[in-house]
């Protein structure tokens, strides 16, 4: 009788344990990216995941998606007048509210915002300087936003709205000037990102690999020196993910040589002041994501790969074509890619 009641309670504790251990695990190790069916073979770079029903995605042909079941049906659609734009970010916040941003030289540069779900498109900006190029842009809520172009005169260009729907200059006075043939890449619309209430992060490549820092929402900032490889018109930084306000990773390589593993990985955790070279990613890389405190996953032309334990290990999952991917929760991590590709990322509990 004492062996058996003993012998219950270790059983009893074990499977309490395992239950545990299944319930708060992180992403099940046999997890993989299901492609979804989407009528469209545009090269997609743009992407904004608001939940685990509505996902949002833009790319070139004037083309944006959006699913608002988590991926059982899709919305295709083109913005009028826009056949000749590449849209390389977009911005949403609920199944009818979105932004688009077209990047280019001159006028291709522009901003667009729907409220009804896509059904009809308002140009908001439209860049009418010459030397200007816009990358990205991000958002704080729906309504403050700041967007980006590439340095003129030694200074980066930017732009804020502070009400959704007109866009003004932003004093760049107090921005460190940008060094001689350094800019963003407009790869996966993250080389610009916000985070919290006031932050803003701008990364940049070519002949420096910089992180721009700003806590006051573009109206000063600080810049930081990295580790990532550059000097070259394709190398330095690509993406940059904040897992909290201190904690971040950036990711880049050089795009002209997509297999190369050099200094393609960094990591912050003093909220962007300092960045400690990292290992494991398996080529160069244009977009990274926090799934939760311990999961990151980074892709890029080369493929995709990902870290359980916050990137210190790296585990390669593809080799497909992607340009950009990005999650709320692990039950809603999403990729896009050339020629149409959409993929969400299976936990194996879904």
């Amino acid at each position: 009788m004492k062996y058996n009641s003993t012998f219950q309670a270790y059983f009893s504790l074990i499977s309490r344990l395992l239950f545990l251990f299944l319930l708060f695990a992180p992403i099940a190790a046999d997890a993989q990216w299901q492609k979804q069916t989407v009528d469209t073979k545009a090269s997609l770079r743009g992407l904004a995941v608001v939940n685990e029903k509505i996902i949002w995605a833009s790319g070139a042909g004037g083309t944006f998606l959006k699913t608002i079941d988590g991926g059982k049906t899709w919305t295709i659609g083109k913005v009028p007048d826009a056949d000749k734009l590449d849209f390389r970010d977009v911005e949403a916040f609920d199944a009818n509210t979105a932004y688009l941003l077209s990047i280019g030289e001159g006028e291709n540069s522009r901003i667009y915002k729907t409220s009804d779900g896509g059904a009809t498109w308002k140009l908001q900006f439209k860049n009418m300087n010459g030397k200007a190029f816009f990358d990205a842009f991000a958002f704080w809520d729906k309504n403050n936003g700041i967007a980006m172009s590439d340095p003129i005169d030694g200074k980066y260009l930017l732009i804020e709205t502070k009400d959704g729907e007109t866009w003004k200059p932003l004093d760049n006075e107090k921005m460190a000037n940008a060094k001689q043939s350094e800019a963003a890449f407009a790869a996966s619309g993250t080389c610009l990102i916000t985070k919290g209430k006031t932050d803003v992060f701008l990364v940049s490549g070519g002949n420096d690999a910089r992180v721009f820092r700003s806590n006051s929402r573009g109206l000063s900032w600080f810049v930081a020196d990295t580790p990532i490889v550059k000097g070259t018109a394709g190398s330095g930084i690509f993406s940059i993910a904040m897992q909290d306000k201190t904690r971040g990773v950036i990711v880049g390589g050089n795009y002209e040589k997509p297999d190369e593993i050099n200094n393609n990985l960094a990591f912050t955790s003093d909220g962007g002041k300092t960045w400690i070279l990292g290992q494991g990613l398996n080529g160069y890389r244009s977009s990274a994501t926090f799934v939760d405190k311990k999961t990151i996953v980074a892709v890029g032309s080369s493929g995709s790969d990902i870290s359980f334990d916050g990137g210190k290990t790296w585990k390669n999952l593809d080799k497909e074509n992607y340009n950009a991917v990005q999650a709320k929760g692990k039950n809603a991590v999403w990729a896009v890619g050339a020629n149409g590709l959409v993929t969400k990322f299976l936990t194996g509990k879904n």
